[in-house]
């Protein structure tokens, strides 16, 4: 067992190192991450989720035929409109038997991610049972994993979909 692990490990400390800084972006997984906080101060929810740029541009170039690039700034408008409709179409949370529409915040980059900004209205917000459907990616990979993150009054519960699983339930 040591044998094999000490024969692993540096592999694949070697292939991880070479996928962080080689050229064009190359991950061996499919993840996104989002975050989601009630904030109960505005009663709203503020919601982050986070992806590969270049999975979320190939997504949204084959989903909507079109050109997607978030790095050329003449692109601004034409992306904003292709998250808003893409992101409002594959997250969504359901707080007592009823959705809450998001709203398109914006979207940044960092280094070889995209962040995506949305919040939703809170009105009737029930902590003790709350549902997300996250299908981030779905579209893309049959081995997309999508962690999701919820916090309610400072308390943290996450958990994770592996595709084709599209629904979470969260209780407070």
């Amino acid at each position: 067992m040591v044998k094999m692990i000490n024969k692993w490990v540096p592999g694949l400390f070697l292939f991880f190192l070479l996928a962080a800084f080689s050229k064009p972006a190359f991950h061996p997984f499919h993840v996104s991450a989002s975050e989601i906080e009630y904030n109960a101060k505005d009663n709203r929810l503020e919601i982050s989720s986070k992806l590969f740029t270049d999975d979320f541009e190939n997504v949204l170039a084959r989903i909507y035929k079109t050109k997607a690039d978030f790095s050329d700034k003449a692109f601004k408008p034409q992306m904003d409109a292709l998250v808003t409709r893409y992101i409002t179409t594959h997250l969504s949370v359901r707080s007592n038997g009823r959705i809450l529409p998001l709203k398109f915040f914006g979207w940044e980059i960092d280094h070889e991610a995209v962040y995506v900004y949305t919040i939703a209205d809170a009105a009737g917000f029930a902590p003790p049972k709350i549902t997300v459907e996250n299908t981030i990616l779905y579209d893309l990979f049959e081995d997309q994993m999508n962690i999701v993150h919820f916090i309610v009054n400072g308390k943290r519960k996450s958990d994770k979909l592996n595709y084709p699983d599209r629904k979470l339930q969260f209780s407070f």
